[in-house]
């Protein structure tokens, strides 16, 4: 009997203990990593104001991005095809995959450089500087989602404690220079100290040189994730270059803030997805005809809980607010409304998402991340054109709910094909 046939015996018990337990560290993981970024952002806001708190924010979006292509690159692959294999053939692939994003930090981080010099200003040298912590800030992830491949999880909990706690002192001392420069370097600099232990963890080395080996051995993966990663982070960031540009950079800051309130939510939303694709799939092997049930609670309640935490957020006095976000409050509680329904759109559409990656329907999939970010992008910049900030936000929450939309449609012409695909064909005497 098979691995996957002992599995599928398995007692529904045992199975859902197993399940609570992936999810568990799942959960604990991203709880530890949204906790340091939604710290670093409270504690910039409160410490430089909305307009400075704006130069960070475009710092941080493109770091999104480049994060993105780290990941589709180098760790996507690495989840997809080395999860559950042998320590030795693990091992070697870590180190391939690991010099990978220590090689895309290192590619783009030179190019920040060069443009953060040549911009000069209060963005330069937050550019410049995010451009020198990249190397470390891809690194550490890499070496998270490598401990998730293993099963793991423990240890990319753990990691991320690490850069947690060397963030405290970091960012004291960048609380005394003042600067949005200072404050990117003790961020990245904080991720670097937990990417050195990453290595301590592992005992592995990563292979830079071996870079354009695993780019060669993984492209079939690899640039088709690469393309969908970087379809919607690419789309935030040239919504918050466009926001800066037409409303002004403090409008960015203002966004930021109010995305900082769902952080917590946030926090489980992306806890969840490193799993879900995993238990969907395993739901189509099981029993296919409850694929789409699994997706509908999936995303319908993902959605419902993030109505909860907007109103609960309404309800917030003042007097909190300002006392967790500074002089940004005033700005973004403005945006409270149409952010949380923005977020529900997208925890509703993950239902789908999940399902489409469990199908392996990975045209459908870039078809519906492509019309997401294309929305996007003309619903946050025609928003602002229009009303300023908080058009932006409603184009971007309108954009969001119409992208769900799409992804729903495709996941369910991906199940109606799978149905038929699976019908065996009758022949006639």
């Amino acid at each position: 009997m098979t691995t996957e046939e002992e599995k599928a015996k398995a007692p529904a018990g045992s199975t859902r203990r197993a399940f609570a337990g992936r999810l568990s560290w799942g959960l604990a993981d991203q709880a530890a990593s949204s906790i340091s970024n939604f710290a670093v952002g409270i504690y910039v806001a409160r410490s430089l104001g909305v307009t400075a708190f704006g130069v960070f924010s475009l710092a941080w979006v493109t770091y999104g991005v480049v994060l993105n292509v780290s990941r589709g690159l180098a760790t996507d692959p690495l989840v997809v095809r080395f999860s559950g294999v042998s320590d030795t053939a693990w091992r070697g692939a870590v180190a391939r995959s690991s010099g990978t994003a220590l090689g895309v930090g290192a590619t783009i981080g030179a190019a920040c450089v060069v443009v953060g010099l040549a911009l000069g200003g209060q963005v330069g040298p937050a550019f410049a500087c995010l451009g020198v912590m990249l190397p470390g800030l891809l690194l550490q992830d890499a070496w998270r989602y490598s401990f998730f491949a293993a099963g793991t999880g423990k240890k990319a909990f753990v990691n991320d404690l690490v850069w947690g706690v060397a963030l405290v002192p970091a960012m004291v001392l960048a609380a005394r220079a003042g600067t949005v420069a200072a404050f990117v370097l003790a961020w990245g600099a904080s991720a670097t100290v937990a990417a050195g232990y990453g290595y301590v963890q592992s005992g592995i080395l990563p292979r830079t040189a071996q870079a354009r080996a695993w780019l060669r051995e993984q492209r079939d993966l690899g640039y088709r994730y690469l393309v969908e990663n970087v379809s919607l982070s690419g789309a935030s960031q040239l919504r918050a270059y466009g926001l800066g540009a037409i409303v002004g950079v403090g409008a960015v800051g203002a966004v930021r803030g109010a995305e900082l309130l769902l952080g917590p939510f946030l926090a489980v939303l992306m806890g969840l997805s490193l799993v879900t694709v995993a238990e969907a799939a395993r739901v189509l092997r099981r029993a296919p005809d409850r694929l789409g049930r699994f997706c509908l609670l999936l995303g319908g309640g993902q959605a419902v809980a993030a109505l909860c935490w907007g109103g609960a957020l309404l309800l917030m006095p003042d007097r909190l607010g300002e006392l967790v976000l500074g002089d940004v409050w005033h700005s973004a509680a403005q945006l409270i409304v149409p952010v949380t329904l923005g977020v529900a759109g997208a925890g509703l559409g993950t239902g789908a998402a999940a399902g489409l990656r469990a199908l392996a329907a990975a045209r459908r999939s870039l078809r519906c991340q492509l019309f997401a970010s294309a929305c996007y992008v003309a619903g946050g910049l025609g928003g602002a054109a229009l009303a300023g900030t908080v058009g932006s936000a409603w184009g971007v929450a309108t954009a969001t709910l119409a992208a769900s939309a799409v992804w729903w449609l495709q996941l369910r012409s991906a199940l109606r094909e799978h149905h038929q695909d699976s019908i065996p064909e009758v022949r006639t005497p």
